[in-house]
């Protein structure tokens, strides 16, 4: 066998063992690239006489088409052996079932979705939602609310302080959103209807309480506001909220610097087997304190209690949220564990609507 035809041997031999399109590509330029070894051999035609150029150039030649002949169909092979095995790989099972959209995916936390439950339950009773800053002053926290001088929220070990300024004044972490009902009766005029939902702060910390939370505050002024217009609003707002037909509620006297006469109030329900039921049963649970707005109240915002009168009340949006939807322990709430969203959380899309049913 000649050296020509070991060669032809050896690159068919090489291009019958190429696995993939990189290998026969390699294959080829070995052969018949620029310094291909069948190049190499058709670049000393010219040194030969021209009768061995016309023998040895026929066969170099018809090498070289016998080369890329079956580099040709190694090529198809090759590419045609890919392409099914990327079909194997990439096959889609129809009778899968389709993926969720990030929109079905996506959980709106029971904070955000009871925010929301109130502000639909109160602005179909006429209630506008007014902010403020989280970040308060002493006076607007503590002094335009009727705290005394040397009230235990004024000590460090219940609330939120800032370092003191040159003139000893200390802004703090709001402890309620009270300050927001100040805010409002100082830049608007009665009548005064809002509610003031946000994030509170104080220092306290276990199963049911963190340092920081939620609370929503409803404040009325008007001249003819009286405590039975109060009573009705939390009656209504009690039913609409925990979706019952019926809530007996209890109000009980009590005390707070800012309301006069103050009421803590009980709704009537029933405890089983580690549920709550409203609208039944022989218990009574504790749910909110309201009164009647204080006349220092008044005065230190402006308002004339000769002439206007008001009630407030306030309710913690975390603890109402449990008490709905079950929730055990309030620290949950705010650890970011995404399996718990998942649980706890809406779909983005079941926007609450007193139409349309508040719990989707």
């Amino acid at each position: 066998m000649s050296d020509l035809d070991q060669l032809q041997t050896q690159i068919l031999a090489e291009i019958a063992a190429a696995s993939d399109e990189a290998a026969i590509e390699a294959v080829r330029v070995a052969a018949l690239g620029k310094k291909g070894s069948i190049s190499a051999l058709l670049a000393t035609l010219g040194k030969m006489s021209p009768d061995e150029r016309k023998t040895e150039g026929a066969k170099i030649n018809l090498a070289k088409d016998t080369v890329t002949e079956a580099l040709t169909v190694r090529r198809d092979v090759l590419k045609t052996a890919a392409l099914d095995a990327r079909l194997a790989s990439e096959i889609v099972d129809v009778t899968l079932p389709v993926r969720d959209t990030p929109a079905d995916q996506g959980r709106i936390h029971p904070i955000s979705q009871v925010m929301d439950e109130l502000t639909a339950i109160f602005a179909d009773m006429g209630f506008a939602v007014a902010e403020g800053p989280d970040i308060e002053t002493d006076d607007y926290n503590f002094t335009k609310l009727n705290f005394p001088v040397g009230h235990p929220a004024r000590e460090m070990h219940d609330t939120f302080f800032f370092n003191p300024k040159e003139d000893s004044s200390r802004l703090l972490l709001r402890t309620h959103t009270s300050p927001v009902q100040v805010r409002t009766m100082l830049s608007q005029k009665p009548p005064i209807r809002v509610i003031c939902p946000g994030r509170t702060y104080r220092i306290d910390s276990d199963a049911t309480h963190t340092p920081q939370f939620h609370q929503v505050e409803g404040l009325v002024i008007d001249k003819g506001s009286h405590l039975g217009h109060l009573k009705w609003i939390l009656a209504e707002f009690c039913k609409a909220f925990f979706e019952v037909d019926n809530v007996n509620m209890r109000f009980r006297p009590s005390f707070f610097p800012f309301t006069e006469p103050s009421l803590e109030v009980d709704i009537q329900c029933r405890r089983d087997k580690g549920e709550i039921r409203f609208g039944e049963g022989e218990d009574w649970l504790e749910i909110l304190g309201c009164g009647m707005v204080h006349p220092n109240v008044l005065r230190a915002c402006d308002i004339d209690p000769e002439i206007y009168q008001g009630f407030a009340w306030g309710m913690g949006i975390d603890r109402i949220a449990m008490l709905k939807y079950g929730i055990p322990d309030l620290r949950q709430m705010f650890e970011g564990d995404v399996r718990w969203l998942n649980h706890y959380g809406f779909k983005p899309l079941d926007v609450p609507t007193l139409a349309g049913g508040l719990s989707p």
